[in-house]
């Protein structure tokens, strides 16, 4: 558990001084716990999701980085790989493809990578696994652009 908590303590560090470097991203640690964080990421650019800020939780177990933290969206999102209801992420670093080189910030960057590049095929949310399945882009734009809008953008007035 040291080792998690020193290397935690570093990666916190990292975020401290790379802020303006990675405005897509804001790291957040919980106060009274450096295993649970908390990070905003914005929706990439040309996507449905661009303008929407979306709030991930991060739990981050003892043995990290033998083992990938926990991963949710806590922001509605209508994405594929992306359960509805729980905000579970299908992500094969978060599973089976982790490495210890990955840090709270690449696993960040990796999902908006996801948000940008949905995999259909392996659909958590089957509507829009089905909507880009069948081809209809327009539909699955349509769709992820108004979750984006009632949950993920700010509220004017």
């Amino acid at each position: 558990m040291q080792a998690s908590r020193a290397r935690l303590f570093k990666e916190y560090k990292e975020v401290q001084r790379e802020k303006a470097v990675d405005p897509e991203i804001q790291l957040i640690c919980d106060d009274s716990n450096i295993f649970k964080w908390t990070a905003l990421i914005k929706g990439p650019s040309e996507t449905p999701y661009e303008g929407g800020v979306f709030q991930l939780a991060l739990v981050v177990p003892e043995q990290y980085p033998l083992q990938p933290p926990q991963v949710r969206f806590l922001t509605k999102i209508f994405h594929p790989n992306v359960h509805f209801k729980t905000g579970e992420i299908c992500l094969d670093i978060l599973k089976t493809a982790w490495s210890p080189a990955w840090t709270l910030q690449s696993v960040c960057r990796a999902i908006i990578a996801l948000m940008a590049h949905p995999e259909p095929d392996s659909p958590l949310n089957c509507d829009s696994g089905n909507l880009l399945r069948s081809g209809d882009i327009r539909g699955y734009q349509s769709m992820a652009r108004m979750y984006t809008r009632l949950a993920a953008m700010p509220k004017k007035g």
